[in-house]
């Protein structure tokens, strides 16, 4: 919506800096997007055109890794780091509809995420937001309002979708996911997406990925587009599910999935595994 020429946002939010949240909000066809998200989107759209497909293709392997831990697994609590904008078919939706009662407990550092989530989740006594940066991962565990929903001595659905590549490498993601693991009881999940650079088994795509990484780090300073050895690393001491770390439609397809095949086919990979 837009006041005097210029698109209005909740306080405390910057509309003149491109936001990942946001980014992939609009590649989703949603409205809680501004200019700023829209032009670094088109960027990566002339790249890879069928990124909004890589887009949906994610939201369908969260459905599916989801329904298959409440549904299969029996996991009745969910920790989602890096949430993003509410969409159709949050994890609590799924989550609940699966095995009602079910927690769940959403993270994200962006303040349009934390004011959206509250407001969708203002009638769910079992789920809730909380504003934190993964980057801290003991500060996510010991929050108040984490442990108020989530009891860490009991296994816990731990989800992190899309966030990962967004640290770099000084960051050290692959010991930030350790620490969180490690924090975990024994029978919980871990569930990562990630985009890909799959190198000289595909090189066009792998020239590909390396263009697009540029992108995310002109524009949000953020990004690197990982081989699958070091996406792996995430995975060390865990036992990984079948068909194990492939490209997302390729994680136990359902019969509703809607992603299509194209160019970023290989660049956006995941992976569910069990703490043993």
């Amino acid at each position: 919506m837009a006041e005097n020429g210029q698109e209005r946002a909740p306080y405390g939010v910057d509309t003149t800096r491109p936001n990942v949240s946001r980014v992939y909000d609009f590649m989703l066809g949603g409205k809680d997007n501004y200019e700023a998200d829209r032009q670094m989107a088109q960027r990566a759209l002339e790249i890879a055109p069928d990124a909004p497909e890589a887009a949906r293709a994610n939201r369908e392997f969260l459905k599916r890794v989801v329904r298959h831990l409440a549904a299969e697994a029996g996991i009745r609590q969910f920790l989602d780091i890096g949430s993003g904008l509410p969409t159709q078919g949050n994890v609590h939706e799924i989550a609940q509809s699966a095995a009602p009662g079910t927690r769940v407990v959403y993270v994200d550092n962006d303040p349009i995420v934390l004011v959206h989530g509250r407001a969708l989740l203002v009638v769910d006594e079992h789920s809730t937001v909380v504003g934190a940066d993964l980057r801290d991962p003991d500060g996510i565990i010991d929050d108040p309002e984490v442990r108020r929903l989530i009891d860490f001595d009991r296994p816990v659905g731990l989800l992190m979708f899309a966030i990962l590549h967004h640290l770099t490498d000084d960051e050290h993601p692959a010991a930030i996911t350790a620490r969180m693991v490690d924090r975990l009881a024994r029978g919980s999940y871990l569930a990562v997406s990630h985009f890909h650079n799959p190198g000289l088994a595909y090189p066009e795509v792998s020239k590909q990925a390396f263009a697009a990484e540029k992108i995310f780090n002109e524009t949000l300073g953020t990004g690197r587009w990982r081989t699958r050895e070091e996406i792996m690393t995430y995975f060390d001491g865990l036992d990984l599910l079948e068909p194990g770390l492939v490209p997302l439609p390729e994680w136990r397809p359902g019969s509703g999935d809607q992603a299509e095949p194209g160019i970023t086919y290989h660049t956006f990979v995941g992976a569910v595994a069990r703490k043993p």
